[in-house]
C-alpha cells in the first residue's frame, strides 16, 4: 500500500522552481526533469512535479503512512526557500 498526498501551488515560476528542486536534489538523489515535469526519488519515497502555466502540482509518494509528512516537509521547505519572495502558500490534500 503507498500513501499519497498533492499540494497546487499557484505561482508565476512554477517551471523555474520545478527545475531549481530537481536540480538542488540531484546532486545527492536521483531526480530527472524537463520544463513541465520533474521526478524526485528520496530513499523514503517519490516526489512528481508538473508545471502548467502558473501552477505548480506537487504529488508525494511513500509505503509508509510516517514517511508522508516527511516527504511533505522536505518538499515544502525547499520550495519556501527558493520561492522565499513569492511566499508560495502549500496545503497538502492526502488521497
Amino acid at each position: 500500500m503507498s500513501f499519497r498526498s498533492t499540494a497546487v501551488v499557484t505561482t508565476e515560476m512554477a517551471s523555474r522552481y520545478l527545475q531549481q528542486l530537481c536540480k538542488h536534489f540531484a546532486h545527492k538523489i536521483p531526480a530527472e526533469f524537463t520544463p513541465e515535469q520533474g521526478t524526485i526519488t528520496f530513499p523514503f519515497g517519490v516526489c512528481s512535479l508538473t508545471a502548467q502555466g502558473n501552477r505548480l502540482t506537487m504529488t508525494v509518494t511513500t509505503e509508509s503512512e510516517a514517511d508522508l509528512p516527511r516527504m511533505q516537509d522536505v518538499v515544502a521547505s525547499h520550495l519556501e526557500r527558493f520561492a522565499f519572495r513569492d511566499k508560495p502558500a502549500i496545503n497538502w490534500n492526502d488521497a
